[in-house]
């Protein structure tokens, strides 16, 4: 795809996409009126009208400004109207939108192009992506620096896309070492890896048990974004378990859907991706602990002790609570030799933060109110959400044990998001500005995009728009 800028529809533009929002008076367009009991601009709606030998769609986004909604209803014109991109098209902008808005109609109609049939026989391309596809935006305003952000943040939320719905024989730690190396030379930033043997000399105890019952070799990923003048220093850890069984532990449900279990390592892969084509002033270093939690006669068991990056021992309780093991060493990793200003995690850690908050948001645990606030500022702007839960000390004994430093699994049924976060909090050094985000809700979702559950790459946008609001 092609983009050109124009401040005028031409004679030639035959395909013309205006959004509007709701209004309780007629749309009126050029020379074309609708009635609003027809079209108003509801949020959702769509309607197509021919004049002239040109095809207009009026696309609807609701009574308020959302930058959530602007980014869904382009990605549906993009998804369920791809005949309309039969030859070029024009999106036509009135000048009351402002760049925020242009930028997520633009990102979402990228979004748009995604399918999930990946290894169908027949690959169909979208129209959008031929590259000989000149699609006009049409302004009276300067926009150009919106529209090319907004393909930056679809770009790198399709790469996660990717990451996050391909296949576990597919998507191995090998694999996202590989991705992360190859996008790290084409954006600018650092890559370093080290494999089993060099996680043994380093003492990443923790992040090795998890991989030991598997064929595929973890991964311990870091990478370094260090652009001149940075203002500060943000560390970022993915969880990247690329498939979980569940260990000895073994689920008994919902496994077929364990290849998402490393969406946090693709937020942040993404996310790497986005900050460095961004250009953004900030040093980032990011861990992405890859491992796969397989069974065979090595894998660690119930009872285990296990060591650790930062010495303490830890009792394994259940062979399912396997994510914060390999954050603690990420986390512990981090800290220590990078010592980031302000610390994120990300993770699909436990069901219980899904049974909390479903689908709606994640779950945000932090003891720095200040983080807290522009964690979830950023995240209400693009529609990214988090909702605070508790880090009392009152939770410190779920994860007390009386054979090792701590336990990895409180074996009550309650507060497990919770508990959870207490565990990682015990790997941080007390570090004062850290945060974990649980998005085990909100990663792998149903939505009118597919009909099954897929990828939402949520965090990629959140991370780079909390920077952008330092």
């Amino acid at each position: 795809m092609k983009i050109k800028y124009s401040k005028i529809i031409a004679a030639n533009n035959l395909h013309i996409i205006v959004p509007f929002f709701e209004t309780e008076k007629e749309v009126v367009f050029n020379s074309i009126s609708v009635s609003n009991t027809i079209f108003s601009g509801k949020k959702g709606t769509h309607f197509i009208i021919e004049k002239d030998t040109k095809t207009y769609l009026f696309v609807g986004l609701g009574k308020d400004v959302c930058y959530n909604t602007t980014k869904t209803a382009f990605r549906n014109v993009a998804f369920k109207f791809e005949s309309f991109f039969k030859s070029d098209a024009v999106v036509f902008f009135e000048r009351n939108f402002t760049n925020q808005t242009v930028e997520a109609a633009i990102s979402g109609l990228v979004l748009g192009t995604y399918k999930l049939g990946h290894f169908k026989k027949e690959q169909k391309v979208h129209p959008l992506n031929n590259k000989d596809f000149i699609l006009t935006i049409s302004s009276e305003n300067e926009i150009k620096s919106s529209v090319e952000k907004g393909v930056k943040i679809a770009n790198a939320q399709l790469e996660t896309f990717n990451l996050v719905d391909l296949p576990r024989n597919k998507i191995t730690p090998k694999y996202l070492a590989n991705w992360a190396t190859k996008t790290g030379k084409k954006y600018g930033f650092e890559v370093s890896v080290f494999g089993v043997k060099e996680s043994k000399k380093l003492g990443l105890d923790a992040f090795l048990a998890v991989g030991k019952g598997s064929e595929n070799e973890a991964q311990f990923i870091i990478m370094d974004y260090k652009p001149t003048n940075a203002k500060c220093h943000i560390g970022l850890v993915g969880k990247g378990i690329t498939f979980d069984t569940g260990g000895l532990n073994i689920k008994t449900a919902g496994m077929v859907h364990m290849k998402c279990d490393m969406a946090g390592a693709g937020s942040v892969l993404g996310a790497m991706q986005l900050i460095a084509d961004l250009n953004l002033p900030y040093r980032v270093t990011a861990i992405v602990p890859a491992s796969e939690n397989s069974i065979d006669a090595l894998s660690f068991v119930p009872s285990d002790v296990i060591g650790s990056y930062n010495g303490a021992s830890i009792e394994i309780i259940d062979t399912d609570a396997e994510g914060r093991l390999v954050l603690a060493d990420g986390l512990s990793y981090l800290i220590k030799n990078f010592n980031p200003d302000t610390v994120l995690d990300l993770a699909t850690l436990t069901g219980s933060s899904v049974a909390t908050f479903g689908n709606e948001c994640g779950a945000l645990f932090t003891t720095n109110k200040e983080l807290s606030e522009k964690l979830q500022q950023s995240g209400d702007q693009i529609g990214e959400r988090l909702w605070p839960l508790p880090l009392w000390d009152a939770y410190k004994t779920d994860i007390e044990s009386e054979i090792a430093d701590v336990k990895n699994y409180s074996g009550k049924p309650v507060a497990g998001a919770i508990s959870a976060a207490k565990f990682l909090e015990y790997f941080t050094n007390e570090h004062k500005s850290w945060a974990h985000l649980d998005i085990a809700g909100v990663t792998f979702v149903d939505n009118e995009f597919a009909k099954t559950k897929h990828a939402s790459a949520f965090g990629v946008h959140l991370i780079t728009n909390y920077l952008e609001n330092l």
